[in-house]
């Protein structure tokens, strides 16, 4: 990319400061005011992957020391949002996205199961590194700005098994339970029976694992299942079901294939949570996140959530957005992270070092500045007149 293009855009960008260090050893000032960050050019990156995909091109760059920044990441990364570079935009891509439409195929249960191994079989002790005491990996849920991680997580996992009005003696099931704090602390807290579903080998030995050291047996269990396949298999009925940054993972096709697997699973009159993250447009997520990150990763809207419910008989009973508190939550994840660097270091090189630092902190960014957003979908299957008229129960 030619230093005259970038330096013509960056020109006209009046709200927000910052420096280039450019590849020829000249530096520019752009903006009004001492610069927030430097952007750092070692080389020029190729005009052709840039427009092939701004993505990949600048993520790509900057793990392989091509580009590099001084000050805050997800600063950086948020301004790039706000000056609304023409070719970030995603509406921009969204014919050709319709055009190509490689998320319309749907996953195999054997690419579904590669695509998880791929995130979340890098090991349980690099998880633990920098989530918190519960290794819950989604969206925390903050009280209060001064709550901890693990109170936050705590609260978040409180807050939808009281969306979920669990009974003792009813049956929950959680479709990609992570490392399974929620069915614990569901059979703990409302003696319910639980059973959570995970592609994750990793995430099932150690859910296994606390199930046991717990004494849970007899009431909570896991299994190494796809959601379509439970779905088949007899003798599974639900009072409740739940699904915590899962579907994210399912893609465009699959969409119906899930709602329907809960329209199997749950009986009549029961409720489900949805959790998830949702743009603004739906889509597939961007092509470095798909290529270093999350393959196979499909970012649903909120309006394409909503219209497959009346098709499987559910029942909207609710919609909240938490995006706030994934931006902090994102936020945490990436201190911890940064404190742990050293042990990081002792298992992987700069290269990774530099993908997941960027993962965090533009996402975080996104949060905050792309229409990036979470929600979590409350829905009953069939009418269900025995529920509560308001949210008291929520807040109680």
């Amino acid at each position: 990319m030619e230093k005259n293009v970038i330096h013509k855009f960056c020109e006209k960008v009046k709200d927000y400061s910052f420096s280039i260090d450019y590849w020829d050893g000249s530096s520019e000032n752009y903006g009004q005011g001492a610069p927030a960050f430097k952007v750092i050019f070692k080389d020029k990156i190729s005009v052709m992957k840039m427009l092939k995909d701004p993505s990949l091109a600048l993520g790509e760059a900057y793990m392989d020391g091509i580009i590099d920044f001084k000050g805050n990441l997800e600063q950086i990364v948020e301004t790039a949002y706000k000056i609304k570079i023409p070719f970030f935009e995603k509406k921009g891509f969204h014919g050709l996205q319709k055009f190509f439409a490689r998320e319309n195929k749907s996953t195999s249960l054997i690419k579904q199961r590669k695509d998880i191994e791929h995130h979340y079989d890098l090991g349980n002790d690099f998880y633990e590194l920098w989530l918190d005491e519960t290794m819950s990996y989604s969206c925390a849920y903050f009280c209060s700005p001064e709550d901890s991680l693990y109170q936050a997580q705590l609260q978040k996992i409180d807050y939808i098994l009281k969306k979920l009005q669990l009974k003792s003696g009813e049956t929950l099931l959680d479709i990609g339970c992570g490392w399974g704090w929620l069915i614990i602390r569901a059979a703990q807290q409302y003696g319910v029976k639980a059973l959570g579903i995970t592609l994750s080998e990793e995430q099932y030995t150690k859910t296994k694992q606390r199930i046991a050291e717990l004494g849970l047996t007899e009431q909570v269990d896991v299994k190494l299942m796809d959601y379509r396949k439970l779905a088949e298999s007899d003798g599974y009925k639900f009072n409740k079901v739940v699904s915590v940054g899962m579907v994210e993972h399912v893609g465009k096709a699959n969409l119906p294939k899930y709602m329907e697997a809960v329209e199997k699973l749950l009986v009549p009159g029961g409720i489900s949570v949805l959790h998830c993250i949702t743009g603004q447009i739906e889509g597939p997520c961007n092509r470095w996140i798909s290529k270093y990150i999350f393959p196979g990763g499909y970012i649903p809207s909120i309006r394409e959530l909503i219209y497959l419910l009346p098709e499987n008989d559910f029942h909207l009973l609710d919609a909240e957005s938490l995006r706030l508190h994934y931006a902090k939550t994102l936020d945490h994840w990436s201190k911890n992270f940064e404190n742990k660097i050293e042990q990081v270091r002792e298992k992987y090189d700069e290269r990774f070092i530099k993908m997941w630092r960027l993962y965090l902190n533009s996402c975080a960014a996104s949060f905050c500045a792309s229409g990036l957003d979470i929600h979590q979908i409350i829905f009953s299957k069939g009418i269900n007149n025995k529920l509560p008229m308001t949210r008291n129960y929520l807040y109680s």
